[in-house]
């Protein structure tokens, strides 16, 4: 075939394409070339069909595969050569084909994307048509998976049909010279939504005048935010936001700021990586240590002990205008009672956000999917997901295009799910807490949905092997239901796999996953394990020396129990005279101690842990940062915070502690014994060691406690897993120990840590596990069973 004659090109290409502004890119980019032909969105991502001379047309794709849109990701390209067709001159835009129902819809939903720094420009421009209006978007920004009903990701499949569009964004729409060529979230104050005024129409202005009046005399104002509502109040009213604190249960977590960027530089220590993220498409809540000047500016209720600001710029046009209105900074949480999922329609919801709020400022364009902030952190040169969530959920990772269709549940604390499609392994936002009925309902709701809107037919259910979590009561029903085969996954094995899957490792890995808890193979729970992750399951090669947990569950809201559990584990009856000159201000009454303690000394409701959270609410309590818990990880958050001030003070830097690791029976296995660190801890407490200094000794000791692990195994590779490790000191000081023995460290940066990432390695275990197989051994086997 001659080359330089002309050619038609058939490229099929699969990723994060769709929603990206790509058919645009495609369009501007061909007729730099002078092609001919044309680009279509399809079930499975956007096909293009070109005509030209072969070497322009290869040019064309060279540059289009270096250069894609932003914030567009290419996984797969088809390439196929034949005969031209004869095009009509120009390169067009087709609608998409219809699905073929037999097959599974494999094109990738995109997250939302922050308000870019062109729409913002035009939104304070008064000679722009534009102009404050608070629904401004564009091919680069503006709403996608919270208004995607269906896939391809066209505007008829989404919540924005109800409003066609006017002549003028018509135009703009169909001219390839305009920004907005074929941006499916268009509108304009014209044709666009409206804004709502506690339940009335009202000019946009008018509307955000009012909520900023509100927000200014003390009100909480709940606003119809992206992914759903955000509880808004001044944030340097003390009253109004300890009212805030009081409706919405939440007595000590600290509080999101929305914020301006002036503010933000003039009220945090923040780095230039810190600052990347929060500028970021994703725009989630970034975790920065305050100054003075934060200090001074915000109630003390905000932040509450905690040494971080978490802060996120404007998403959208309508928290933009809002903000300027406000000074630059606003608390913004989100609009939900304690425990439950985020609100998303005024009217559905109007009876809690009538308790949460004195004023509600929505708009028409309806919440398809509901979805929290993200919330990241900067820690060993890396991002650090605390939650998944708008900006960077839905998350996709390239999988094997053989695999089988599977839906993995999860745990419970941390709700989400995971869908297993031909090519790729879906994650789902943060769903939140499944215990209520209402975020149990949540899940079950989500996991129809993404089956329905992907058109996939489940091969297999995958779960936590814990049988109280709803999410294993879901994954039991659904698998009855459809007489498909249930795989029960360890927990820690599934967040080890969850690492391997983010970093693409195939081979036998070590690993080590340091969480609150979950439930082990032995019958008890763990959290402070190693694990030699194997092709089809894993042997458990270290722990850490198990204790009681008195009162079973009521112990992970309460660091005091732990450090009870500790210490008569260590010292028995003895175990006050140990404290003489230790003031414990633990709280317990006689009575309280006498029943726990009997019921220590017989086994009752006191489960044996190994758990490394439950460790670092011990150490929490024994330096008396914290003896009850509103919220998960207070105590830990509150030791780190602690750990972190003390490295600032070079006369504290000296003090160590040691967590020995121990060899035990059978050859090869390893136990953390915490008690010569406890024994550590208690002298230096009555010697006057400053708390700070005890709390970086701790870090530090779990730091070296893992290296000594790696040395005793002789390995030059690590996963590290579990929410423990959102703990950006015990991450950053356990990379750099692990670095001095020329291990490398892998752990999430796109996943989270901590539970919410379990589907991910659940569907990996899927993969590699034969759904036929019923595990002969649960020490030396992954735990699973089929339906």
């Amino acid at each position: 075939m001659d080359r330089e004659r002309h050619q038609r090109l058939t490229l099929h290409l699969s990723g994060l394409v769709q929603g990206v502004g790509f058919r645009p890119h495609v369009v501007r980019l061909a007729q730099r070339h002078d092609l001919r032909g044309t680009v279509r969105n399809d079930p499975h991502g956007v096909v293009l069909e070109l005509e030209g001379p072969r070497p322009v047309l290869e040019a064309f794709t060279a540059e289009l595969l270096r250069q894609p849109p932003s914030q567009a990701r290419i996984d797969r390209q088809q390439l196929h050569w034949s005969h031209p067709r004869g095009c009509s001159a120009g390169v067009q835009i087709l609608p998409p084909v219809n699905s073929d129902a037999s097959r599974a819809i494999s094109a990738l939903m995109s997250p939302d994307l922050a308000i870019c720094s062109c729409c913002l420009a035009e939104l304070a421009d008064p000679s722009n048509r534009r102009h404050g209006y608070p629904f401004i978007s564009c091919c680069d920004c503006g709403p996608r998976y919270t208004l995607l009903e269906q896939l391809p990701f066209e505007r008829e499949n989404t919540s924005l049909r109800r409003f066609p569009l006017c002549s003028a964004c018509q135009s703009e729409y169909g001219n390839p010279e305009n920004r907005r060529f074929h941006a499916q979230t268009i509108s304009c104050p014209t044709c666009g939504p409206q804004l709502l005024w506690n339940g009335e129409i009202q000019p946009t202005a008018a509307a955000i005048e009012a909520a900023a009046t509100a927000l200014s005399g003390g009100a909480i104002v709940a606003l119809q935010g992206v992914g759903g509502f955000q509880l808004l109040v001044n944030p340097a009213n003390r009253a109004a936001v300890q009212r805030l604190r009081q409706r919405k249960g939440r007595p000590d977590k600290p509080l999101a700021l929305l914020a301006s960027p002036t503010w933000l530089q003039a009220h945090a220590q923040i780095n230039a990586a810190e600052w990347t993220l929060w500028h970021s498409a994703a725009a989630p809540i970034v975790l920065v240590r305050g100054n003075s000047a934060a200090t001074a500016a915000l109630a003390a209720e905000v932040c509450g002990r905690s040494p971080w600001l978490g802060v996120m710029r404007a998403c959208s046009g309508l928290q933009q205008l809002l903000l300027e209105l406000c000074g630059g900074v606003l608390v913004a949480t989100s609009a939900n009672r304690s425990g439950e999922p985020i609100c998303t329609d005024a009217r559905a919801d109007a009876a809690v956000l009538e308790q949460l709020a004195d004023a509600v400022l929505s708009h028409n364009l309806p919440i398809v999917n509901r979805i929290d902030d993200s919330v990241v952190r900067w820690a060993a040169d890396a991002p650090l997901v605390l939650r998944l969530g708008r900006g960077l959920a839905p998350l996709a990772q390239l999988s094997d295009a053989n695999t089988h269709t599977a839906l993995a549940l999860g745990a419970q604390l941390k709700g989400s799910i995971g869908l297993q499609l031909p090519g790729h392994r879906l994650l789902s936002p943060d769903l939140g807490d499944l215990s209520s009925s209402a975020g149990a309902h949540l899940q079950a709701q989500t996991a129809a949905t993404w089956l329905q809107r992907q058109g996939a037919q489940m091969q297999q259910v995958v779960c936590d092997q814990h049988p109280g979590y709803s999410s294993s009561q879901l994954g039991e029903a659904l698998a009855a239901r459809q007489a498909l085969p249930l795989l029960a996954v360890q927990h820690h094995h599934a967040h080890l796999l969850a690492v391997m899957a983010e970093h693409q490792i195939k081979g036998p890995a070590l690993g080590v996953a340091w969480d609150g808890s979950g439930q082990g193979d032995d019958g008890t729970l763990w959290g402070g394990e190693a694990l030699q992750v194997e092709a089809d399951g894993y042997r458990r090669i270290a722990r850490l020396r198990p204790f009681p947990l008195p009162g079973g569950e009521t112990a992970q809201r309460e660091p005091r129990r732990a450090a009870l559990g500790l210490l008569v584990e260590a010292f028995g009856a003895d175990w006050r005279q140990r404290l003489a000159h230790l003031r414990w201000r633990h709280g317990f009454s006689s009575e309280e101690l006498a029943v726990l303690e009997r019921s220590l000394a017989r086994g009752i409701n006191s489960p044996r842990c190994s758990s490394l959270g439950r460790l670092f609410d011990a150490v929490a309590s024994l330096l008396n940062l914290a003896q009850r818990c509103s919220y998960e990880a207070q105590a830990a958050s509150a030791l780190e915070g602690l750990a972190l001030q003390a490295q600032e003070h070079p006369e504290l830097l000296s003090y160590r502690l040691k967590l020995p690791l121990e060899a035990t029976q059978p050859q090869g296995r390893f136990q953390w014994n915490w008690q010569p660190l406890l024994e550590q801890l208690l002298r230096a407490r009555a010697a006057g060691i400053p708390a700070g200094a005890i709390a970086l000794g701790f870090h530090r000791a779990l730091a070296e406690a893992i290296a000594a692990l790696v040395a005793a195994r002789q390995a030059r590779q690590l996963l590290l897993a579990g929410g423990c490790f959102q703990n950006a000191l015990l991450l950053e000081l356990s990379v750099a120990a692990l670095a001095r023995q020329g291990c490398q460290a892998l752990w999430p940066q796109q996943l989270p840590c901590n539970d919410a990432a379990l589907p991910i390695g659940q569907l990996l275990a899927a993969e590699t596990m034969p759904i036929n197989r019923i595990a002969p051994q649960a020490v030396s086997h992954v735990s699973g069973r089929c339906r």
